[in-house]
C-alpha cells in the first residue's frame, strides 16, 4: 500500500529516523498541519484522500491521538476504486468506536457494499461490520449480512464472513436477531459440499473429503476435534442408532491411533482427534468397552517422551478420573502420576496435580495427600496456593480419623506459609469448634507447632484461636501451663501484623477469664497496647482492660468470655474459593475436577435452576429435558444464547400435528391396514409398511420428492410423549438431501413396553425455496400389537363374565353404515373376529391376547346404531381400544 503513495513511504521513513521522540512529534504535528490545511481548502482527488487518510491511520496506530480526516474516511468508503474503498474502511474500523456519529453517515454506503455481486466489496463491508459493531449497524444491516449467509450465490469465503458478522452482532444486539426465524436456514448451510461443514462421519468412516483437506493423510483433523468437542455439549443421546454410529466412529478414530508413526506431524493431528473422541467417549458413557480402550492408551501416553502427549494424557485421565464409577483403572498407574509432579515441564505438574486431585477417594487419600504435602515445600510458587487449597479439601472429604485431620491440616499450614488464604484456617477452626472430641487433641498439636521457630502468620492466628477457647483443657498437663502457652503464643506476636494481634487480644481476654494466674501479665499487655496508632488495637486493648480490670466476683467477664458456640452448619468455602482462582484461567469444560462426586453435584445445582426442558431429539440429539451447562460451555459455543426458554415444557416439546380430512382418513385406514400413504400435498409423499410380531415393530417409512428441485437439510423426527411406555428410533442416520423427483427409505423400530394412548408423532423437516416443516401421527396404536386368540363360546363368555363390568368395561353406543350385505366389516382389524360365537349371528366378537381383551359389537340394522363393548383385564386398554374401533367405525360411516 504505502509503496504506491511516495508521500506516505517518505513520511514513514522520516518518523522511522526520528532519533528522539521531540523529533518525532515534530514531524508529526508538522504533518497534521498540513492534512488540516488540505482537508480544509478542500478540492482533492481520490488518491489525495487516500494518501493523506492513510497518514492519519499511521499516526493513530503509533498511539497518538487523531481528531481529522473521519469525514474523509466516510466519503472514501463510497468510492469505486478498491484501493480507497479499502483504506476508508481501515480508517472507520480504527478511527471510529461504535457510538461515534460519524457511522450513521456509513450505513447506507456499507448497505450498498453488501449488495453488490463483488465479493472483495462483500467481505470489506463485513470486516467493518464485525469490527464496530454498533447497535445501529444491528439494527439496520442484520437482514443485509443474513441473506449473504444464506444465499445460494455467495462464496464460502463471504459466508463464513458474513456467520462471523452475523454471531458479532447477536452478542451487541440479540433482540435485533430473530434467531428463531432464521435457525432453519443456518442448518441449510451444514449441507454446503465444502468440507468445512461436512460432517464426522464422512470423514472418518465414508472418508469422503478432498486430498486438500489432509493433514499428514489425518482428514480435516481442526474440524474432527470441532465436532468432536461440540457433541460433548449435548448430553448422551438416547437413540440407539446415533449411539451406534457413534461408537464406530470412535472405536475407528482409536484404531487408527493405536500405534504411532515416525512423521511427527502426522502423530499430533493423530493426537488431537484421538483425545477429543476420548473425551467423547467418557462423556457418552463410562461403561464402555470404548472407555477401557482408552484407558490403556491413556496409561501409554502418560509415559510418553513428549511432553505435549504426556500432557494431554494426563488431562484426559482426569476427565475420566471426573466421570468413572470406578477408579481402579487409573489407581494402577497412581505411581506414574506421582512422578509426574516432578516433571521439568509445569504445565504437566499442573496436570498431574488435577489429576491426582480428581482420582483420590478415601482408599488412596493418605497417600495421595502424603505425597502433595512432600511436593508443596518444592512446587513451584504458581502452584502452591491452588495445592494449598485441593490439599486442603481432600484433607476435610476423605479423612479417615480427625487426628489425621487435625495433624495434616496443621502441616499445611506450616508448610504453605503466604500462599494458605483466610478460607483455610476458617474451615479449620469451624470443624474443631463443631467437634468436640478433637478440642483437647487440637490444643495439644496447635501448642507443639507453636513452639517451632519459624510459625507462620496463618499458624499463629489457628493457635490464637485454639488455644483461647480450648486452651484451658490441656493446662494440667506437664509442659502446657497457662504461662508457658501465653509465653510461645505471645513471643510470635511481634512478627505478626495487625489483624492478628487484635486476634491474639481477644485470646488474652478469654485467658483473664480462666486463668487467673496470668492475669498480671495479660493486664499489662492491655495497658500497653492502649497506645498504639493503629485504631482496632487500641480499641479493643481499651475495652479488654476496661473488662480486665473489673472486679472477681463481677459475672460480666464470665458472660463475654463464655465458650463459642457451634458453628450452623454450612458448605466449605474453600470449593467456592477453588472454583474462583481457577475461573478466569481454566479453559472452559463440561466437567470439573474432583471426582465424579463433584460433577454430580454440579450437574444437579445446574438442573435446579434450569427454567424448563428440552425439545424432542433431531435424529435422535438433543439436549435433555432438564439440563443446562455451565456457563463456561455457552463461551465456548461462542457466546450464543442457549439457556432454555421460560415456556412450559408441553408447549416446547409437543409437536403441533397436521390436521385435515385427508390426513385422517388415511391414518385411519393406516390403524389397521399394514401399508398405504399417511400424508401427501405438492411437494412431498409419506407413505407406510408395516409389520408386527408380539411387542415389536417395525415401519418403512417412504419420503419421496414430488418436485424437480431437491429437499435439503432434510430430516426426521420421532417425538414419543412417553419414552417409558413405547420406544421408537430409526435403523440408520438417513440422508440430508432428496434428489428430484426420487424415493428413500426410513426403517423405524417400535417396541412396545406398556399400555400406551398416544401414538408417536413423525416430524418431517427440510427446505424447498422456504423452511418447511410437516408434523404428523404415525399409525402405531395399542391394537397393532395384538395377537389373535381362538375361543368357543362357552369360553369366550365364560372370560367375558369372569372379567365383570366396569371399570374393566367400556361401552359406547354410535351411528354406523353397513355394507352391502348389512353387515360390519371388522375383518381389517388385527383383532381375530370370532365366528359362530355369539347366539346373535349379527354381532360381532373378537379376542386379542397379551392383555385379555374381548370385543363385542352389537348393530340396529334398523336404527343404524351400534352398541360397542370391550373388556379387558387391565382397565386402561379396555378404554383405548373401545375409543380406536370407534374411531374407525365412525370414520367409515
Amino acid at each position: 500500500m504505502a509503496a504506491n503513495m511516495r508521500g506516505l513511504t517518505q513520511f514513514i521513513a522520516d518518523i522511522r529516523g526520528a532519533r528522539v521522540r521531540e523529533l518525532e512529534e515534530k514531524r508529526i504535528n508538522k504533518e497534521m498541519a498540513n492534512i488540516r490545511k488540505k482537508f480544509k481548502d478542500g478540492n482533492l482527488d481520490g488518491y489525495q484522500k487516500k494518501k493523506y487518510v492513510a497518514k492519519i491511520i499511521f499516526t493513530y496506530i503509533l498511539g497518538y491521538k487523531v481528531d481529522v480526516g473521519h469525514m474523509e474516511a466516510v466519503n472514501l468508503i463510497s468510492s469505486t476504486k478498491y484501493s480507497e474503498k479499502q483504506i476508508g474502511y481501515l480508517a472507520v474500523t480504527l478511527l471510529m468506536h461504535e457510538n461515534s456519529d460519524f457511522l450513521r453517515l456509513v450505513v447506507n454506503s456499507i448497505r450498498k457494499d453488501l449488495d453488490e455481486n463483488n465479493e472483495v466489496n462483500n467481505c470489506l463491508a463485513l470486516h467493518a461490520i464485525a469490527n464496530v459493531g454498533s447497535s445501529e449497524m444491528a439494527e439496520a444491516l442484520s437482514e443485509d449480512v443474513h441473506r449473504l449467509l444464506i444465499s445460494p450465490t455467495s462464496q464460502t469465503f463471504v459466508k463464513k464472513k458474513a456467520a462471523l458478522t452475523l454471531l458479532r452482532l447477536y452478542r451487541k444486539r440479540p433482540e435485533v436477531i430473530p434467531a428463531a426465524e432464521w435457525a432453519s436456514r443456518f442448518v441449510s448451510i451444514m449441507d454446503d459440499q465444502d468440507l468445512a461443514v461436512d460432517r464426522l462421519y464422512r470423514l472418518v468412516i465414508q472418508h469422503e473429503y478432498s486430498s486438500m483437506y489432509a493433514y499428514y493423510k489425518v482428514p480435516s483433523p481442526w474440524l474432527q476435534v470441532k465436532l468432536l468437542r461440540l457433541l460433548q455439549y449435548y448430553p448422551p443421546t438416547e437413540d440407539a442408532t446415533l449411539r451406534n454410529v457413534l461408537h464406530e466412529v470412535l472405536q475407528t478414530i482409536m484404531n487408527n491411533s493405536a500405534e504411532p508413526s515416525r512423521n511427527v506431524q502426522h502423530n499430533n493431528a493423530q493426537h488431537a482427534v484421538l483425545f477429543e473422541a476420548i473425551s467423547l467417549a467418557i462423556h457418552l458413557d463410562t461403561n464402555s468397552p470404548l472407555v477401557d480402550t482408552a484407558a490403556v492408551l491413556l496409561a501409554r501416553f502418560i509415559s510418553s517422551k513428549e511432553t505435549n502427549v504426556r500432557y494431554l494424557g494426563l488431562d484426559t485421565m482426569a476427565h475420566l478420573a471426573a466421570r468413572a464409577d470406578s477408579l481402579d483403572p487409573l489407581k494402577k498407574h497412581q505411581g506414574t502420576i506421582i512422578l509426574s509432579l516432578r516433571d521439568k515441564d509445569i504445565s504437566v505438574r499442573r496436570r498431574a496435580l488435577d489429576l491426582l486431585y480428581s482420582m483420590c477417594d478415601v482408599d488412596n487419600s493418605e497417600l495421595i495427600v502424603g505425597e502433595l504435602l512432600r511436593y508443596l515445600k518444592i512446587a513451584d510458587y504458581a502452584l502452591r496456593e491452588e495445592m494449598v487449597l485441593k490439599i486442603a479439601i481432600l484433607t476435610e472429604k476423605y479423612a479417615s480419623s480427625y487426628k489425621w485431620y487435625v495433624d495434616t491440616i496443621l502441616q499445611l499450614i506450616s508448610a504453605a506459609g503466604d500462599h494458605v488464604g483466610d478460607e483455610v484456617w476458617y474451615r479449620v477452626v469451624q470443624i474443631i469448634t463443631n467437634t468436640e472430641d478433637l478440642q483437647e487433641y487440637a490444643a495439644r498439636v496447635v501448642f507443639e507447632h507453636l513452639k517451632t521457630p519459624a510459625a507462620h502468620e496463618s499458624l499463629v492466628k489457628v493457635g490464637g484461636y485454639i488455644l483461647g477457647e480450648y486452651g484451658h483443657l490441656i493446662a494440667n498437663e506437664v509442659g502446657y501451663s497457662p504461662i508457658e502457652q501465653f509465653q510461645v503464643l505471645h513471643s510470635k506476636s511481634q512478627f505478626c501484623t495487625a489483624p492478628t494481634r487484635s486476634l491474639l487480644l481477644s485470646t488474652y481476654i478469654k485467658w483473664v477469664n480462666v486463668f487467673p494466674e496470668i492475669k498480671p501479665q495479660l493486664v499489662n499487655i492491655f495497658e500497653r497496647y492502649r497506645h498504639v496508632l493503629d485504631a482496632e488495637l487500641q480499641q479493643r486493648a481499651c475495652e479488654f482492660y476496661a473488662l480486665a480490670s473489673r472486679p472477681d466476683d463481677d459475672e460480666m467477664l464470665q458472660n463475654v468470655c463464655e465458650e463459642m458456640p457451634p458453628f450452623p452448619p454450612r458448605v466449605s468455602g474453600l470449593m467456592s474459593r477453588l472454583d474462583r482462582k481457577l475461573g478466569d484461567t481454566e479453559d472452559k469444560r463440561t466437567w470439573i475436577h474432583g471426582g465424579k462426586e463433584m460433577n454430580v453435584d454440579r450437574q444437579l445445582t445446574r438442573r435446579k435452576t434450569s427454567k424448563g426442558a428440552g425439545a424432542p431429539a433431531v435424529n435422535g440429539l438433543a439436549v435433555a429435558p432438564g439440563t443446562a451447562e455451565p456457563e463456561g460451555v455457552t463461551n465456548s459455543l461462542a457466546g450464543l444464547d442457549l439457556s432454555v426458554s421460560s415456556h412450559p415444557p408441553e408447549s416446547e416439546a409437543v409437536p403441533r400435528v397436521a390436521v385435515g380430512p385427508s390426513i385422517d382418513k388415511w391414518f385411519n385406514k393406516l390403524t389397521y391396514s399394514a401399508d398405504g400413504v399417511l400424508y401427501e400435498d405438492v411437494q412431498i409423499q409419506i407413505g407406510i409398511k408395516s409389520r408386527y410380531q408380539g411387542h415389536l415393530g417395525q415401519l418403512a417409512i417412504y419420503f419421496g420428492n414430488k418436485v424437480s428441485a431437491p429437499l435439503t437439510s432434510f430430516t426426521s423426527t420421532i417425538y414419543v410423549s412417553d419414552p417409558e411406555t413405547i420406544s421408537a428410533s430409526f435403523a440408520k442416520i438417513p440422508p440430508n438431501i432428496l434428489a428430484p423427483r426420487t424415493q428413500s427409505q426410513q426403517i423405524l423400530h417400535v417396541e412396545c413396553k406398556k399400555v400406551f394412548t398416544s401414538c408417536p408423532i413423525l416430524t418431517v423437516s427440510f427446505l424447498a425455496g422456504a423452511h418447511q416443516s410437516i408434523s404428523i401421527r404415525l399409525p402405531i396404536t395399542m391394537t397393532k400389537f395384538f395377537e389373535g386368540v381362538k375361543f368357543g363360546q362357552a369360553d369366550f363368555f365364560e372370560r367375558w363374565k369372569l372379567i365383570g363390568g366396569p371399570p374393566r368395561e367400556s361401552q359406547a353406543v354410535f351411528p354406523i353404515s353397513l355394507d352391502s350385505t348389512g353387515h360390519i366389516d371388522l375383518a381389517r382389524n388385527r383383532q381375530t373376529i370370532l365366528e359362530e360365537v355369539d347366539l346373535n349371528p349379527s354381532n360381532v366378537v373378537g379376542a386379542g391376547g397379551k392383555v385379555g381383551c374381548l370385543l363385542r359389537l352389537e348393530p340396529n340394522r334398523e336404527a343404524k346404531l351400534c352398541r360397542l363393548t370391550v373388556r379387558s383385564t387391565s382397565e386402561d386398554v379396555a378404554g383405548e381400544v373401545r375409543k380406536l374401533v370407534e374411531s374407525v367405525l365412525k370414520a367409515e360411516s
